[in-house]
Parts: structure tokens; C-alpha cells; sequence
């Protein structure tokens, strides 16, 4: 999604438009990092100093509202979020946290044979692969 889209969705759906929002959208949904919140402030506050925590966090809530990202929780981590909402596994190293997807055609396919036998219309979904990445393995 573009910045003019993202302007376009934002105001079509009843939403301000100012600077720090879309900085804070542009940097979530073009991460493959699966950042913290704290890692998003971080970054936007640099070019937006003024930004609080608050503008951070709900500006992620309106983006989980419009479907544009999936929060990732876990017991004893902090939350992440993924711009990634197409069906894929999420490749999670115990060791470091570390979050990298794994897309294919049998996930897809094998996602749509389970909800069919389930006989459900899921409102969402997280598929999960733990892991000891290659850095930590060494």
C-alpha cells in the first residue's frame, strides 16, 4: 500500500491524517522485523520528537481496526506486530525472539482445506513454527 492509498483509506474511514500517523503507519507496515511498539516510537520519534507513546499505540490499534496488521502476543514477550495478514508462518526463534515469514502455496492451501473440513469463516488466523535460529544455534 502506497502513501497515497494509506491517506485515502485513513480519511475514507473517518480517521485525522497528520505527519506522525503516517510515519507510523509507513514504518510498521513496511517492516519485515515484526517491530515492538518501543521499536516503532524509537524510529519515529527521530523525525517526529514531539511523538508520544499514546500517538504510537493508537495509531497501532486503528491499524489492527482496518485490518492492515495482526498484533502478535505472547506469554512472556512484548506484543509485535505483522503487516503480513495474508495466511503464512510465522517462523519464531525461542532463543533471540527473532520473527521471519514463511509464505507458500501449501500453507494457503492447506489453510483453506481446514476451514472447509471446520466448516468455519475465521476472523482471523496465526500459525506459529518455533524454532533455534542459525545465529543462536552458533
Amino acid at each position: 500500500m502506497n502513501k497515497e492509498q494509506l491517506i485515502s483509506m485513513l480519511r475514507e474511514n473517518g480517521h485525522k491524517v497528520t505527519p506522525q500517523r503516517i510515519a507510523i503507519c509507513e514504518e510498521v507496515l513496511s517492516s519485515k522485523e515484526h517491530p515492538t511498539a518501543e521499536a516503532i516510537f524509537e524510529k519515529v520519534s527521530k523525525r517526529h520528537p514531539a511523538i508520544s507513546f499514546t500517538t504510537v499505540y493508537h495509531t497501532l490499534d486503528l491499524l489492527k481496526k482496518l485490518e492492515l496488521i495482526h498484533e502478535i502476543r505472547f506469554d512472556n514477550r512484548v506484543t509485535r506486530y505483522d503487516p503480513n495478514t495474508s495466511v503464512h508462518v510465522n517462523i519464531i526463534c525461542q532463543k533471540c525472539g527473532k520473527i521471519s515469514d514463511y509464505e507458500s502455496d501449501t500453507v494457503k492451501i492447506q489453510w483453506n482445506h481446514i476451514i472447509s473440513e471446520l466448516k468455519i469463516q475465521p476472523i482471523g488466523q496465526r500459525l506459529d513454527a518455533y524454532v533455534i535460529c542459525g545465529d543462536c544455534k552458533e
